[in-house]
C-alpha cells in the first residue's frame, strides 16, 4: 500500500515531539530528550517497517517492539496515540499520575501495545532476546507460514552498560537469532553527563564480537528514508542478529539542550518548551495533536495493519490449541497420579518426574538452566536441545547467565504462547532478583526452578547455602513461591506453576526427603498433616522440615504433649484462602516453625520460629542442618518449653 505523504510524515514527526515535552511538562516529570530525538525513527518504525496493527494488537505473528529505554515512555505513547492504540489525549495528559495508562515507564498490564514493562535499563534489551527466541522456536515448529516476525529492541548507552546487556547479546549471537534487530541509539549522554565519564567501550566491536551484524547508520536520525533504507537491510539480513548504531542528538531540536545532558532527566520548562516549538514550527498549545491529521494516521496504520494481516491464519492442530488455552488442572492432576511415591528422593528430583508426565498437556513447554541442567531437575527426557540448526528444540542451555536466563525467560513468556521454566541453584536467585521482579510486575507466566535449597547443600559451604533467599522472594507481590515437602507436594506444585497466571517459584531440595504427604497441603498454601487427639502446640514445617516437624510430633506424643503438624509449602497461596481456613488450619495454640533459612517474617504465623539467622558452613549437609540446630531435639525442646509441664 502506499506510504503517508511527506506532509503527514512531518506533522506526525511534530506531533510527537510536542507531546514529548508537553506530557513531562504537564507532570513536572519525565525524560523527554530521548524522545525528542528519536521521534522521526520511531515515526518510520511504525509507519513503514513493523507488522502490526492497531486493530489487532495481539495478532501472534506481528513483530514485538520493546523500548529498553524505557525512561523514554512518553515517545512510545505518542505513537500509540497516533497509531490507533487507544491512547487519546487525556491519557498523555495523564502522563505519570495515578491510575492513567501512561505511567512513567513502560508497563504491558497498562497499556495495549506495550509488549513488556521496562525501565531498569538492559531488561528489555535481554527481554527481546528472549521474544526472539520463541519466534524462532515457533517458526522451526510450526513454519514460516504461521511465525516470521521480527523483534525490534531500541536500547541507549545506559542498556549496553548494565551487565546483563553482555549476558544476553553473548547468548543472541550464539544462538544466530537473525530476527532479532537492536537499535543503538548513541547520543553519548548520561544523566551525570558525557558517557566519557565512566566509559570508552567499543559498542561495535563488542557486538561483533559476539557475532553479531552491525550496521552503522551514522547520523541520518532525521532522513526518513535513509533510516527506512537501514531498517530495510536490518530486517533482511540472515544468519545472525543485527545491531544497528544510530548516532542521534538528544533534546533535537531543542534551541538550549539539544547534546546536552540536561534534556536527559528534567523536563523543560516552559520558556524552553516554547522556544523548541518555535523551532518545530507548531503552536505553542499544549497538548498539540490536530484532529484531522490524527485520523489520517490512524487510518493508515488501520489499513496498513489489515493488509499486513491478509491471509493470515494461526495452527489449527490440537497441539497450538492446546498451548494457547488455559491449562486443564484435572486432566493435569489425573496425569499425575500415574507418578509412584514410594521411592524417596530429592525435590528437583521429583519435579524431573512430574514434568515428564505432564508434557502431552504442556506443549508449549521450553526448558532450561544457566549450566545446572540436570542438577536442578529442568532437564527433561525427550526434550531435544534448542540450537541454531534445531531451533524446535525445547531444551534451552543459557550457558552461566542467570541474570539474563531470568529476563530472556520474560520475554519469552511475554511473546505468549510457550511457558519458559529455568533451573539454577537457589543461592543464585540472586543474581536473577531484577528478573525475576519484574516478571512479577509483568504478570509473565515464568517458572523458576531453584534448587539447592538450603544448608543441606552441605560440603559447599557458605557461599552455596541460602539463607536468606526464601525470605527475599515471599516479598515480592505477585511471585508465587512454593517449597513442596516431597515428591507429592513437588507435583501439586508442578499443577500450580502451570495453572499460575503469573510467575512461581518452585524451591527444591538436595537432599532426599521422605514422602510424608498426600500433597494437598499445595492447593490451599497450608494444611494440617497430623493431627492429636488432645493437641497442645502447632508444628509448621516446609520442604525438607516437613520431615522433622513429623519426627519431632511422635517424640513429642510419646512424652505426653499431643500436637498437631501443619506442612505450608506456599505463604502467598494460603493468604489467598479463606479467611476461615487459615484461621482453623493455624488455631489457637502455640505454634513454632521449622524452616532451614532466615526467620525473617515467621512472626506472621509462629511464637517461635526454629531457623538459620547466620550464614552456613562447609560440611556434610545433614552435619550443617544439625550443628545449626535444624533437628528433632530442638523441636522438642522448645515445644516443651512453649506447653510448659506435663
Amino acid at each position: 500500500m502506499a506510504g503517508l505523504s511527506p506532509s503527514l510524515d512531518a506533522d506526525a514527526i511534530k506531533i510527537v515531539r510536542g507531546l514529548a515535552m508537553d506530557a513531562p511538562l504537564a507532570a513536572k516529570s519525565g525524560h523527554q530528550g530521548t524522545a525528542l530525538a528519536l521521534a522521526p525513527l520511531g515515526h518510520v518504525l511504525y509507519s513503514r517497517i513493523l507488522r502490526h496493527d492497531p486493530t489487532q494488537p495481539d495478532w501472534v505473528n506481528r513483530d514485538r517492539f520493546i523500548l529498553s529505554n524505557g525512561h523514554a515512555s512518553i515517545l512510545q505513547y505518542a505513537l500509540l496515540f497516533i497509531n490507533g492504540y487507544g491512547l487519546e489525549i487525556d491519557d498523555l495528559r495523564a502522563f505519570r499520575q495515578w491510575g492513567s495508562a501512561t505511567p512513567g515507564h513502560p508497563e504491558n498490564v497498562h497499556t495495549t501495545g506495550v509488549e513488556v514493562t521496562t525501565g531498569p535499563l538492559g531488561q528489555g534489551f535481554a527481554n527481546a532476546v528472549g521474544m526472539a527466541v520463541a519466534e524462532s522456536h515457533l517458526r522451526g515448529r510450526f513454519g514460516s507460514q504461521y511465525f516470521d516476525h521480527h523483534t525490534w529492541v531500541l536500547a541507549g548507552d545506559g542498556c549496553f552498560m548494565e551487565g546483563i546487556s553482555h549476558e544476553a547479546a553473548s547468548l543472541a549471537g550464539h544462538l544466530k537469532l537473525d530476527h532479532l534487530v537492536c537499535i543503538f541509539d548513541d547520543n553519548g549522554i548520561t544523566i551525570d553527563g558525557s558517557t566519557g565519564l565512566a566509559c570508552s567501550d567499543d559498542v561495535i566491536g563488542r557486538f561483533t564480537a559476539y557475532g553479531w551484524n552491525v550496521l552503522d547508520a551514522g547520523d541520518v536520525g532525521e532522513d526518513l528514508d535513509a533510516l527506512e533504507s537501514v531498517l530495510l537491510r536490518a530486517r533482511e539480513h540472515r544468519g545472525s542478529p543485527t545491531l544497528v548504531r544510530l548516532k542521534t542528538h538528544i533534546g533535537n531540536p531543542s534551541p538550549d539542550f539539544t547534546d546536552r545532558h540536561e534534556a536527559h532527566g528534567n523536563p523543560f520548562d516552559a520558556d524552553a518548551t516554547r522556544r523548541t516549538k518555535e523551532v518545530l514550527g507548531i503552536p505553542d498549545t499544549p497538548f498539540w495533536a490536530p484532529d484531522e491529521v490524527v485520523k489520517n494516521l490512524r487510518s493508515h496504520a488501520a489499513l496498513r495493519g489489515t493488509e499486513l494481516r491478509r491471509g493470515y491464519s494461526e495452527p489449527q492442530g490440537e497441539e497450538f490449541q492446546i498451548m494457547i488455552a488455559r491449562p486443564d488442572v484435572g486432566r493435569l492432576r489425573q496425569a499425575l497420579e500415574s507418578l509412584h511415591h514410594e521411592k524417596d528422593l530429592a525435590t528437583r528430583q521429583s519435579i524431573t518426574l512430574a514434568v515428564a508426565a505432564s508434557l502431552p498437556l504442556a506443549p508449549g513447554l521450553i526448558a532450561g538452566s544457566a549450566d545446572l541442567t540436570g542438577n536442578t531437575g529442568v532437564k527433561i527426557p525427550g526434550f531435544e536441545a534448542y540450537t541454531p540448526e534445531r531451533p524446535h528444540g525445547r531444551q534451552m542451555y543459557y550457558g552461566i547467565r542467570e541474570h539474563a536466563m531470568g529476563a530472556i525467560m520474560v520475554g519469552i513468556a511475554l511473546h505468549g504462547v510457550l511457558v519458559p521454566m529455568g533451573g539454577t541453584f537457589f543461592v543464585f536467585a540472586d543474581y536473577m532478583k531484577p528478573a525475576i521482579r519484574l516478571a512479577a510486575l509483568s504478570r509473565a507466566k515464568v517458572i523458576f526452578v531453584f534448587s539447592h535449597d538450603s544448608v543441606g547443600v552441605g560440603e559447599d559451604g557458605p557461599t552455596h547455602q541460602p539463607i536468606e533467599q526464601l525470605a527475599s522472594l515471599r516479598s515480592i507481590p505477585g511471585l508465587r513461591v512454593i517449597r513442596p515437602a516431597d515428591s507429592r507436594e513437588t507435583a501439586e506444585a508442578w499443577i500450580a506453576a502451570l495453572s499460575h497466571d503469573g510467575p512461581t517459584a518452585l524451591i527444591l531440595s538436595r537432599q532426599t526427603v521422605p514422602n510424608v504427604t498426600d500433597g494437598t497441603a499445595v492447593r490451599v498454601g497450608a494444611k494440617v498433616v497430623r493431627e492429636s487427639s488432645t493437641p497442645r502446640i502447632t508444628l509448621i514445617g516446609t520442604g525438607s522440615e516437613l520431615s522433622l516437624a513429623l519426627r519431632a510430633a511422635e517424640v513429642l506424643e510419646s512424652e505426653g504433649v499431643g500436637s498437631r503438624v501443619v506442612s505450608m509449602p506456599s505463604w502467598d497461596m494460603f493468604s489467598q484462602s479463606p479467611v476461615s481456613y487459615q484461621e482453623d488450619t493455624q488455631g489457637s495454640l502455640p505454634v513454632v516453625s521449622v524452616e532451614a533459612g532466615s526467620t525473617f517474617g515467621w512472626e506472621r504465623y509462629a511464637d517461635v520460629a526454629i531457623g538459620i539467622d547466620r550464614f552456613g558452613a562447609s560440611a556434610p549437609g545433614s552435619v550443617v542442618m544439625d550443628s545449626l540446630g535444624i533437628n528433632v531435639d530442638r523441636i522438642v525442646a522448645v515445644a516443651k518449653r512453649l506447653t510448659g509441664p506435663t
